[in-house]
């Protein structure tokens, strides 16, 4: 079982930076591949970021230089730097996790088994 628990949404303005953290507990195998996916009303869920279990990145084009990624292990913790924020930003953000990193395709393929309730990130 894995809980994922997101904070730190909020409002912002147009080019501001919001950062995001997801703190996790459950069982580890589970957790080896995190990432951030978001859905914004009225659309599909999107993929964002992911992060393996070496530290290897995957972004989404639209987050590509803007956002980053990182996992503090010894907090168990998932983070997600949101820089240069923009109105086509604005969703529900999520955590999530699964067991195997696939690269961008963790990404685009939205491969993971666990989520979180999420955290909403309105940019105006």
């Amino acid at each position: 079982h894995v809980q994922l628990v997101e904070s730190g949404g909020g409002s912002v303005q147009a080019g501001g930076a919001l950062t995001l953290s997801c703190a996790a507990t459950g069982n580890r195998a589970s957790l080896r591949c995190m990432g951030w996916v978001r859905q914004a009303p009225g659309k599909e869920r999107e993929g964002v970021a992911a992060i393996g279990p070496d530290g290897d990145t995957a972004y989404a084009d639209s987050a590509q230089g803007r956002f980053t990624i990182s996992k503090d292990n010894a907090k168990n913790t998932l983070y997600l730097q949101m820089n240069s924020l923009k109105p086509e930003d604005t969703a529900m953000y999520y955590c999530a996790s699964t067991e195997r990193y696939y690269g961008k395709d963790t990404v685009t393929d939205l491969v993971f088994d666990w989520w979180g309730q999420g955290t909403q990130v309105t940019v105006s």
